[in-house]
């Protein structure tokens, strides 16, 4: 192949220009990237070996070197790995396929003065972060497999790189950095295994160093130790080897929240390495986002990703897997039904509800923060999860009439609260706290001393029916169905006031809903009210009005479910209605009077008026009234 030269891709060439050019203070990532890609390069190739043993037919000591040149200010990165044929350098350097390419660059310009390196291997382009500290970079690479060519790949990251035939004799890559001037440092042996042993101690091949250009000799000392934290016990364990470790795995920048080893002996056996992040990256919650932990088998890493290790609701937690029970030679489909693989994700999922719990008794400010950025996802569990159903109920956080802020208390608080006279847990599902603090269905229940659970985020209404009862108490929805409260002497008490009002509000009710027949089911005084004048009320079975922008929202079809409009007959506006009523039926200001309630119902639950137009003339005509 002669020579050819390419350009970059535009998106390319802007993330070049902000890693040669913007300030970082830490540089030496670029080494900790590098080394993380000869690792996956032998990772990928003992993988493809289980199935196609010409793969390996070498029977490589796999290995990673790293060889400085300080006559020729040239540091290189080798590897043993799988390779890369013309077309897969074409690909991989010259293109970021999949790396969020924009959400890279708008981060590293809002983040620049944060340890902004940090966000390179997060997004996917830790191989560009070698022009931070070289002027060109050299990839000579030959793919394993029969029939296949060495080729070199140069670029000096202004623009454009070349790809020619080259010469190699054994499959594998080598990065050669010709580095810039003051970067020398990273030539040094104890400046190289200074950042070995921080960044990269864990990876599973021997790391060695070699000068002068020279191959390190087999029996060279590696500078890592080699041993998978997760196979090391806790105790020997630094707490910055597991964040180190962490970050590498997750391309997060923040240290884990919290970190989970995993021993399992008996029946099953297998280790893990579990870490619950601190805060939801931005792809969390798009919609091919793969998530899952990493599986290894006896050493040999299997896959990354492996979604069947976790429950959906719990892909949030990062790790690795290693186990001794399955074959090597394992695929994804091959799992799908291996008695293996559900019983390690029983223990997993087991073990992650319990820390979370401890978490929750012994570190409620840790736990606070942990639910802020993932009990949405967690709250999917109680749908999809019965057989854990009781422990995510308690583990499930609200915000509350009575919690000030942005506070929240489980449903354990929340009942240990309870008076005695209360007897039910209530809740009320809005779009918004501030809507839920300010709606009128709430009043009665907080008059009484009350609280109502809020339940905001969208996943709430779909998880509802699973949170019918708590400690032998029924969640009881205060925008739904007949609202009694307090004692049975209390209820029928209130019951007969109600009946008594029927009766004095009875032509009123009667006109208002004629009047208003196209858009409510029922008018009928209200239990729950105490400050507003009037509220709507579905049915026990019926969706509330937030569920139903929900699936408006989502272009589901919604079914017709008019609702009922309760008055308050102790407001002063239903009073004068009523009054109005009687002293002249034919008043064209009680219609008007009927849209008004109406509407401010509507606005009330967080729906808009049926007329807006209509409505607002109304309200402006009654503000011009002398």
């Amino acid at each position: 192949m002669s020579k050819k030269n390419h350009v970059f891709k535009a998106e390319i060439q802007q993330v070049l220009d902000l890693v040669i050019h913007s300030l970082y203070s830490k540089k030496e990532i670029f080494l900790r990237e590098l080394v993380s890609n000869a690792s996956d390069a032998i990772d990928r190739a003992q993988y493809v070996g289980l199935t196609d043993k010409a793969v390996v037919e070498d029977a490589p000591q796999w290995k990673i070197d790293i060889i400085a040149d300080k006559d020729e200010r040239t540091l290189m990165i080798c590897d043993n790995g799988m390779g890369m044929s013309e077309e897969d350098m074409d690909k991989n350097l010259g293109v970021i396929a999949s790396s969020g390419t924009q959400a890279f660059t708008q981060a590293l310009k809002e983040k620049k003065d944060v340890n902004v390196p940090e966000l390179i291997g997060q997004f996917g382009v830790g191989f560009y972060s070698a022009f931070m500290v070289a002027e060109e970079v050299t990839v000579i690479s030959l793919k394993r497999g029969a029939g296949q060519k060495a080729v070199k790949w140069v670029s000096a990251g202004s623009g454009t790189y070349s790809l020619e035939d080259a010469a190699r004799d054994k499959p594998g890559t080598t990065v050669a950095l010709k580095l810039r001037e003051g970067m020398e440092e990273f030539l040094d042996e104890w400046r190289v295994r200074e950042q070995v042993k921080k960044y990269s101690d864990f990876i599973a091949y021997p790391i060695r160093f070699g000068e002068k250009g020279e191959v390190p000799k087999d029996d060279a000392a590696p500078l890592n130790t080699m041993k998978a934290l997760w196979k090391r016990a806790k105790g020997d364990v630094k707490p910055e080897e597991y964040e180190e470790f962490y970050k590498h795995l997750s391309h997060d920048h923040q240290p884990p929240l919290k970190t989970i080893p995993v021993s399992v002996e008996g029946v099953v056996e297998f280790k893990a390495l579990l870490f619950l992040p601190k805060e939801a990256g931005f792809d969390m919650f798009m919609p091919n986002k793969k998530h899952g932990l990493n599986l290894y088998v006896r050493n040999v890493f299997i896959g990354a990703d492996f979604d069947l290790l976790l429950p959906e609701y719990l892909r949030f937690v990062k790790g690795v897997v290693d186990s001794s029970d399955l074959p090597l030679n394992v695929s994804r489909e091959m799992l799908q039904d291996d008695a293996v693989i559900r019983k390690i994700k029983s223990n997993i999922t087991g073990k992650i509800l319990s820390t979370l719990a401890e978490m929750q008794k012994d570190a409620p400010d840790d736990y606070r923060l942990f639910f802020a950025a993932f009990g949405r996802i967690l709250k999917e569990g109680l749908h999809f999860d019965w057989e854990n159903g009781d422990k995510l109920k308690a583990l499930i956080l609200f915000q509350t009439a009575k919690t000030e802020g942005n506070g929240f208390i489980s449903l354990k608080d929340y009942a240990a609260a309870m008076p005695e006279a209360q007897k039910d847990i209530y809740y009320l599902i809005s779009d918004d706290i501030k809507t839920a603090r300010q709606s009128p269905h709430i009043e009665a229940v907080t008059g009484r001393g009350f609280d109502v659970l809020f339940l905001t985020d969208p996943v709430d209404a779909y998880i509802i029916d699973r949170l019918a009862e708590f400690d032998g108490k029924k969640l009881i929805p205060v925008d739904k169905g007949d609202l009694e409260l307090g004692s049975d002497e209390e209820k029928t008490e209130a019951k007969k006031k109600l009946e008594a009002s029927a009766s004095e509000y009875k032509a009123l009710t009667d006109f208002i809903k004629e009047h208003l027949k196209d858009d409510i089911a029922e008018v009928k005084l209200s239990p729950r009210l105490t400050d507003s004048a009037c509220c709507l009320v579905a049915t026990d079975r019926a969706m509330n009005a937030t569920m139903e922008r929900l699936m408006r929202a989502m272009n589901q079809t919604v079914p017709d479910q008019p609702r009922t409009l309760e008055l308050n007959p102790t407001h002063a506006l239903i009073q004068k209605m009523n009054a109005m009523l009687t002293a002249d039926a034919a008043d064209p200001a009680l219609a008007d009077y009927a849209d008004l309630l109406l509407g401010q119902a509507q606005l009330a639950e967080g729906s808009p008026p049926k007329d807006p137009q209509h409505f607002n003339r109304l309200i402006t005509g009654l503000m011009a009234r002398p």
